[in-house]
């Protein structure tokens, strides 16, 4: 996964993008992002997904617009036009690239890019994640699989020793001990998760003092959270098992929603270990907060920064408890690379910037405001030092 061009998809009229191991894109809703990242899924996993698609009894014929309904979503294949170019990674990609015999085989190659789509809080029913046959037909491909993906592993790993609750967070076996402190601290404070296995159907509990509490009682942020979690299970098996077998990349939509920024903060250090562990990351986001880690990255690399200015930025002791992480940012600062895309509107359509210098002083306001994420800060910041500075001279 390295360079991807497209003319004419959907709301984008152009776009170049080069992949860094960590890539963020940012802009406008309805500016095309969700549809570029499926795009990427569809390409990179263009054998595994009829093979699902199929295992769950749907069918397309030979039409190329069924199929590209059933991946895309309902009524979405109208995104691919006549005059729509694809090539990713030098090879040229059509609408019948994705149906080819070697592609439509039951069991045909395993899944090489993890989604975790924006909507995945949808995923839980009545809390516990959704079978991919509860979703409607028109509903997207990647919210299907993921969802699916999450349930098959909890049901593997609470039916395990056969209790009536299995702990699910924290676990001392997943993930290293420092990020799931940070978790703890910024979304849990103290609370535990557990699946609940008494009642003919699995649900999970946020055991609170004395009090078990169900789902929907949660906070917003807790909900929201519940299935990023359970990504990170799938994707960092065990502290020993670095990444999960034939997965190369990783694709996270809008991680921010109801998280509080210090909450974002522990994220960004767990996607930091992604990154560490090999696997390729892009993110959309609407967060400021995810930007200002790379523009702090830029700088760290620039000016030869260390692991000790990473543990500055999050607030961690560079100690015998955090003693896991620190080959993490050493590895991120010496070997890792980091950019951003910023997807801008304009009457004829999105054309997508590399803004990856976030240079406040950059002539370019896309560039300068973050895509557009500093221009209100800015503004305000503006006109207080303006009112300031009248009231100076009275």
């Amino acid at each position: 996964m390295e360079h991807l061009k497209i003319k004419s998809l959907g709301p984008i009229k152009d776009a170049d993008i080069k992949f860094a191991d960590f890539t963020l894109f940012v802009g406008p809703q309805a500016s095309g992002k969700s549809i570029l990242l499926q795009l990427i899924k569809l390409i990179i996993d263009r054998y595994n997904i009829p093979s699902v698609l199929k295992q769950n009894n749907y069918e397309w014929g030979k039409k190329n617009a069924n199929f590209l309904d059933l991946f895309f979503g309902e009524s979405m294949s109208a995104i691919w036009k006549p005059e729509t170019e694809i090539e990713f990674d030098g090879k040229k990609y059509v609408q019948s690239s994705f149906l080819s015999k070697q592609g439509t085989r039951i069991g045909s190659r395993t899944e090489k890019l993890f989604y975790i789509p924006a909507q995945r809080v949808v995923t839980m029913s009545q809390g516990w994640p959704r079978a991919f046959g509860t979703f409607d037909i028109g509903d997207p491909f990647v919210l299907k699989q993921f969802s699916e993906t999450i349930r098959v592993l909890m049901e593997k790993e609470t039916t395990h020793g056969g209790g009536k609750q299995s702990k699910v967070f924290p676990k001392p076996n997943r993930i290293k001990e420092p990020l799931r402190k940070m978790l703890d601290d910024s979304i849990f404070h103290g609370a535990k998760v557990e699946s609940d296995n008494s009642s003919l159907k699995r649900r999970f509990l946020l055991e609170v003092g004395n009090s078990k509490l169900p789902f929907m009682t949660w906070s917003a942020g807790q909900k929201e959270f519940m299935p990023l979690l359970l990504s990170l299970y799938h994707l960092m098996p065990s502290a020993k098992v670095k990444v999960k077998q034939d997965i190369q990349a990783v694709i996270v939509e809008e991680p921010e929603m109801g998280l509080h920024p210090q909450a974002i903060q522990a994220l960004m250090v767990v996607f930091l270990e992604l990154i560490a562990r090999g696997y390729k990351i892009i993110i959309s986001t609407h967060s400021p907060v995810l930007l200002e880690l790379l523009w702090a990255m830029n700088y760290i690399k620039k000016y030869k920064g260390t692991s000790e200015d990473l543990f500055d930025l999050f607030s961690q002791k560079n100690n015998s408890s955090n003693a896991s992480i620190k080959p993490t940012f050493e590895k991120v600062i010496n070997d890792k690379t980091f950019a951003t895309y910023f997807f801008e509107q304009h009457k004829e359509g999105v054309t997508i910037k590399n803004i990856s210098t976030l240079d406040a002083g950059n002539e370019d306001n896309a560039i300068a405001n973050w895509g557009g994420l500093t221009d209100f800060a800015s503004k305000a910041g503006n006109i207080i030092s303006k009112l300031v500075a009248n009231e100076r001279e009275y």
